[in-house]
């Protein structure tokens, strides 16, 4: 997921800290962690759009989601 600001610092900052685990998680892993680090940094950002933003902006982790393999949650 490419790096935009909301100007919601919680949310923004939530984000940021999912990509910097995710980024670890992925460096040298096999196909399966790097599945399983793409879903738990969309859930850390669908969660963080259900509590920083009010639920907006949460469509692209979603689909995100379903595209992984998850019902989008």
């Amino acid at each position: 997921m490419s790096s935009c600001q909301s100007g919601i610092k919680a949310h923004d900052d939530a984000v940021a800290k999912a990509e910097g685990a995710r980024q670890t998680a992925v460096a040298g892993a096999t196909q399966a962690q790097v599945t399983t680090a793409e879903i738990t940094f969309y859930r850390a950002v669908l969660a963080s759009c259900k509590t920083n933003l009010g639920g907006s902006g949460q469509e692209a982790a979603i689909s995100a989601l379903k595209a992984l393999g998850t019902s989008g949650s």
